[in-house]
């Protein structure tokens, strides 16, 4: 399996012996020495890397001539508005892989303004299937509503969306366009977890000599062959007029500039659930609340994905995250 992570990792992104790696989750190093890359220890706490200072992160890609690096979108949104806020950029860098969570529509948004000589990518995966697909900055429409797209399947690599419902008796598969749930199967898929039957059952369906693994998202797949992210299942909201996914629902509050972190939550029993939005953001007084709910109410009615019922809930912060899985989700 590992052999199989290094080759599809080798060719996906042209890495070449020789190079410089800044890996801002730690069990990324991991692969370096099989991919011949030298590894760079970034200055960050891995149990909080949002708390990252850029400067430093900045100031080890430049003085260590860094060209690959891999962290979550926090934490490169945060390096993006450092570079362009001081005017800098990142030259040695060829590729910047960013997974974790969905990346924002601001940091796909012209990332040569920091990345003159790179490509910014999304790759889509778990611990028990590493990597699945991946994306470009060049594939990316920033405006879209319709989920996150993660691209294309690597070579080997089987994705099939299967209905919400379906267990390994029946996988019933849906068309293109329709939101389920996401299954893969290829070289790079576990086959159990250790000492873990009952896990292992719920997260395996095995059809014929094809053993699959459930994501846990949920997403579809476009004519083009391309898969989207819609949200991980467990966080889909249940409501009497259908399901609602997490992240095309977000994306359409992403774009008021207060509630770029943002996230939905169901209230009440399952089926039966009323969504709600809770966001980052510093408030003031009860005025300035009613009227930022009042203009999130106003996108809401303007798309028909988040509702127009959705209630928004405002916080100071959310909880610090540190992602241990590399999904293109959240």
């Amino acid at each position: 399996m590992f052999e199989a992570q290094v080759r599809l990792i080798r060719e996906a992104y042209g890495i070449e012996p020789g190079e410089v790696d800044l890996p801002m989750l730690p069990i990324f190093a991991l692969f370096n020495p099989a991919l011949g890359m030298t590894t760079v220890v970034p200055e960050l706490d891995p149990r909080r890397p949002a708390a990252v200072d850029p400067a430093k992160i900045v100031q080890a890609i430049r003085q260590e001539g860094v060209t690959n690096s891999f962290g979550s979108p926090t934490l490169w949104r945060k390096i993006q508005l450092h570079c362009v806020a001081q005017n800098i950029s990142l030259p040695s860098l060829r590729r910047v892989l960013c997974a974790g969570a969905p990346v924002p529509a601001a940091l796909w948004a012209n990332p040569s303004r920091w990345l003159p000589h790179g490509t910014l990518h999304s790759p889509y995966g778990a611990t028990e299937a590493l990597p699945v697909c991946t994306v470009s900055a060049g594939e990316i429409d920033p405006n879209s509503v319709r989920g996150a797209c993660v691209g294309r399947p690597l070579p080997g690599l089987a994705v099939k969306v299967i209905a919400l419902s379906a267990d390994d008796a029946v996988l019933h598969e849906l068309p293109n366009g329709e939101t389920g749930e996401i299954i893969v199967s290829g070289p790079v898929v576990t086959r159990t977890y250790d000492a873990l039957p009952l896990a292992t059952a719920a997260a395996k369906i095995t059809d014929g000599d094809t053993l699959w693994h459930r994501m846990g998202d949920c997403g579809y797949l476009d004519p083009a062959g391309r898969l989207w992210f819609c949200g991980r299942k467990v966080e889909c909201v249940t409501t009497p007029s259908g399901p609602l996914f997490t992240e095309p629902c977000e994306q359409v509050f992403r774009h008021h500039a207060r509630a770029t972190r943002c996230a939905l939550i169901g209230l009440g029993p399952a089926g039966r659930q009323q969504p709600a939005l809770v966001v980052e953001t510093e408030m003031g007084d009860r005025r300035e609340a009613h009227a930022l709910a009042g203009e999130l109410r106003a996108l809401a009615r303007a798309h028909p994905t988040p509702r127009a019922s959705t209630s928004s809930f405002f916080t100071r912060s959310f909880p610090w995250t540190c992602a241990t899985t590399p999904r293109s989700t959240a």
